[in-house]
């Protein structure tokens, strides 16, 4: 079990650098780092932690604690894929509704020319 928890600590601090990194270079925006900086660090503590791995495990009666926390990650993964596909809908709707007034614009402007030229 030790080597599974130190393998998600490795994973743990590796995201968690790997969000700053993206931060600094302007990947990503902060408001959509929070969740991955929540994921790890809820996955952080509970590999830091085994008898808090353990408790769960039971809560969940799963009988064996490394997979309770791969069950526990996959959750949490699961949860942060879910919000970033809201926050990708909502932006694809925008992004159409945009495109459609920008059509709008487009057509109101070239009326406006023709009828400027004609005068």
């Amino acid at each position: 079990m030790q080597a599974l928890l130190d393998f998600t600590t490795g994973i743990s601090v590796v995201l968690i650098l790997m969000v700053l990194v993206s931060i600094r270079r302007q990947h990503i925006r902060v408001e959509y780092s929070v969740t991955w900086f929540g994921a790890a660090l809820t996955l952080l503590l509970l590999s830091r932690s085994p008898g808090a791995v353990s408790k769960l495990a039971g809560a969940l009666n799963i009988s064996d604690p490394p997979l309770a926390l791969v069950s526990i990650a996959g959750c949490l993964f699961l949860l942060v894929l879910f919000r970033l596909s809201v926050i990708l809908s909502n932006l694809k709707d925008a992004n159409i509704a945009l495109a459609q007034r920008v059509a709008i614009l487009e057509y109101h402007l070239s009326a406006h020319e023709e009828e400027t030229a004609r005068s």
